[in-house]
């Protein structure tokens, strides 16, 4: 009999122990191991996690460990914030966002903070201005319809397209009335893979988010040949789930982000790629 008692003493006492031990692991995740607070964010490669290993010195200094994870895709930054697996994420433009919920009804998030903008280009291996493209020139685009509507607006600035009036934002490639040199924007791909695609030598011109262009180290400056106007380029977001947005490390994550070393890193590091976000 005692040595029943024994056992069920030595059980219990096991079990208190793993208790205490998760809790402490929990509290560590939420406070780091310093007893800072903790926040974990996920962002795409480049500009967005480089600006958030910037950021990390300024925001321990205001009690915050920043840990960043990074993504190579538009769709998992999203899942995650929605799993609760991060606390915010930085990326995504508010078209995107906007797109995101209205196609998952369970995506209950908001915006808390404009950071940057990075103008989308055109670039070419073959040609060195929108007007040399030939009859039935190749266009390679991001599937990503929220980005048509900032794309195909370059296209008829320069005199190439024109669009149904007043579509503006939500232009889609069936908005084109008028096409005069035939260009085809038939193939769309996922935005990660339009800088291979243009170092691979297809099509005639592509279209690249700046993200993926910088992070495929493509010439800008060199390939680059047409831009948006940075009068109407959408800012990229720190966005959480809604029930979080009042939180002071969230409060204090934009405000460093937004903070003048953080926009001078952008201005210096990426010259000119990467604009500030207001």
């Amino acid at each position: 009999m005692k040595k029943v008692f024994s056992f069920i003493i030595i059980a219990l006492l096991a079990l208190a122990l793993t208790a205490c031990a998760g809790a402490n692991n929990e509290t560590e995740e939420k406070e780091g191991k310093d007893g800072n607070k903790k926040l974990v964010v996920g962002a795409t490669a480049v500009p967005h996690a480089e600006v958030l290993e910037a950021a990390k010195p300024l925001l321990k200094e205001k009690g915050i460990d920043l840990e960043v994870k990074v993504f190579q895709d538009y769709i998992l930054p999203n899942v995650t914030l929605r799993d609760k697996e991060l606390d915010a994420n930085y990326f995504q433009t508010p078209g995107y966002l906007e797109l995101q919920m209205e196609e998952n009804k369970d995506y209950d998030f908001v915006s808390v903070g404009e950071i940057h903008k990075e103008p989308i280009g055109i670039y070419s291996k073959k040609y060195k201005s929108l007007k040399d493209l030939p009859n039935g020139a190749k266009i390679i685009m991001s599937d990503s319809f929220s980005d048509h509507g900032r794309i195909l607006p370059i296209f008829e600035r320069e005199g190439l397209i024109k669009l149904k009036e007043g579509i503006g934002a939500n232009a889609r490639v069936e908005d084109i009335v008028e096409n005069p040199k035939n260009l085809d924007f038939s193939t769309l791909i996922e935005a990660k893979l339009l800088a291979s695609s243009f170092e691979s030598g297809e099509g005639d011109a592509v279209v690249i988010n700046t993200n993926y262009a910088l992070e495929g180290g493509i010439d800008i400056g060199k390939y680059g040949i047409a831009f948006e106007g940075s009068d109407v380029v959408p800012a990229n977001l720190i966005v959480v789930r809604s029930e979080d947005k009042d939180r002071e490390e969230i409060k204090t994550l934009v405000e460093v982000l937004k903070s003048e070393e953080i926009q001078n890193f952008l201005k210096d590091e990426y010259q000119g790629a990467v604009l500030p976000g207001e």
